[in-house]
């Protein structure tokens, strides 16, 4: 007999949420965790990408602040808190978590790190129970007295073992040892290292692990296939699987590498977008929408879009550039075949590359099938990718569009700390030092005060890891 989300003890009012979505059969994580989260017990869940832990850690979160609700939450006293490794993957848990909050009640917010900080500042001032946040910018918030962990009854630890790639550990260490020990906390990762066991034994008290579509278990609806080309012939193969139907997920080793095929796609007519490290916060949202509405055909990523992004109906992932580890394979791989949806993974590899290749699909348990074409006119490109090819037309990727860290970019982690002891320029001035007189300057270098001015670097922003 099927098992319910009512079954596994799901409130009510977060049901019709779920039927509203149409999601009616838990997911094998969902099935495992939540009877022991929402019993209150700390949870270590290992599941792949797309295998829905968002709502295996959102629905007992909210379940139980219900439960303990009383009255509207103090001013910058969240009651709960997800910690999420980048920008898009927080908000992405927002647009879950939010609809099931907003039915009982509750309030949610979104902190990160490449915008500006006061719209954070005013949500947290006017009070917030959930609050999803990178490391980063919510150790900046921290610092400046913006935000207090002290009332946090739920803490959420997603994609540990992102976070460990990133080198944002030593943060999250800091963050929960401002939240009480008595709260419950969850933490949900792909994979379990050292690394994570460390944050298990020193923040999880007894915690209930469960195991589910683990990373390491590639899905039985996922089919592999190494593509052994020319060099040359990398752009041609490419450009006959991205003219299929459907959307696609192209995965390069570098942000430049990123950008470039982007263009040269559009160049050939496929409407493509990126999505790497050197792009603003706004350039990124707007490219993933594009992907998302389908005004963009193709997404040409780095390994920054390997995790959390979840994007319906990707048939295809094709790993132009082989990643360096078998992690980043499975979890680049994991942007399609998704909630029991299948898939394809192609991955072209050139005669130098075959050591490498043969290497990564052993350490990631799988046995692809590789097949030696000699260019687009091969017929295992339409069994691959099959339907009629068309080019409707490239986007144009404006400057507007393609801004770099300089301009606000950056990873998820958040704001620029200031060095321990150093005082802004205004108390500075406060302390007994005269202002600068402020003179005029063109737009982008310093003026007298020591701000940037125009279009210059924000003092708010640290730049993050490179992805």
């Amino acid at each position: 007999m099927t098992t319910t989300f009512a079954d596994l003890g799901v409130p009510a009012d977060l049901l019709t949420v779920l039927n509203a979505e149409q999601i009616t059969v838990p997911t094998p994580i969902q099935a495992a965790t939540l009877p022991d989260s929402l019993a209150g017990r700390d949870v270590l869940g290992r599941g792949r990408t797309g295998s829905g832990k968002t709502y295996a850690f959102g629905l007992p979160l909210v379940a139980r602040l219900i439960a303990t609700k009383a009255g509207r939450p103090a001013a910058r006293r969240p009651r709960a808190l997800v910690l999420a490794p980048t920008r898009e993957l927080a908000t992405q848990i927002s647009a879950t978590v939010t609809p099931l909050a907003k039915a009982v009640g509750l309030s949610t917010t979104t902190v990160f790190g490449g915008v500006g900080q006061n719209p954070q500042v005013a949500a947290l001032r006017q009070g917030v129970d959930i609050l999803i946040a990178c490391p980063g910018r919510l150790e900046d918030l921290i610092g400046q007295g913006h935000c207090n962990l002290a009332d946090v009854q739920v803490t959420v630890l997603d994609e540990a073992d992102h976070m460990a790639d990133l080198g944002f550990l030593p943060a999250v260490r800091r963050l929960l040892d401002q939240t009480p020990k008595t709260g419950q906390r969850m933490l949900f990762s792909a994979t379990l290292d050292n690394a994570i066991d460390v944050l298990v034994k020193r923040y999880l008290a007894d915690p209930a692990v469960h195991e589910a579509d683990s990373a390491q278990s590639p899905v039985a609806k996922m089919d592999h296939h190494v593509l052994h080309i020319e060099r040359e012939q990398r752009l041609p193969v490419l450009l006959d699987l991205v003219s299929a139907p459907g959307r696609t997920v192209v995965f390069t080793r570098t942000k430049h590498g990123a950008k470039a095929l982007a263009r040269q796609l559009n160049k050939n007519g496929v409407p493509a977008v990126d999505l790497h490290g050197n792009l603003s916060q706004g350039a990124r949202t707007r490219n993933m929408e594009a992907f998302h509405s389908g005004t963009a055909t193709t997404l040409v990523a780095t390994d920054i879009a390997a995790r959390g992004i979840h994007v319906d109906d990707v048939s295809l992932v094709v790993h132009a550039d082989p990643p360096a580890e078998h992690k980043a394979y499975l979890h680049r791989s994991g942007r399609t075949a998704r909630a029991g949806a299948a898939g394809t993974v192609i991955t072209l590899m050139t005669s130098d590359q075959r050591g490498d290749v043969r290497a990564l699909t052993r350490a990631a348990g799988i046995t692809p099938t590789t097949t030696r074409i000699d260019g687009p006119a091969h017929p295992v490109l339409q069994d691959l990718a099959p339907g009629e090819r068309s080019r409707p037309g490239g986007i144009d990727l404006t400057p507007a569009q393609t801004q770099t860290q300089s301009q606000g970019g950056g990873n998820g982690g958040g704001g620029r700390r200031r060095p321990a002891g150093r005082k802004p320029a205004a108390k500075k001035a406060a302390a007994g030092k005269p202002a600068a007189k402020k003179t005029a300057s063109p737009a982008g270098q310093r003026s007298g005060g020591g701000q940037r001015t125009g279009q210059g670097r924000s003092r708010n922003r640290r730049r993050g890891p490179a992805a």
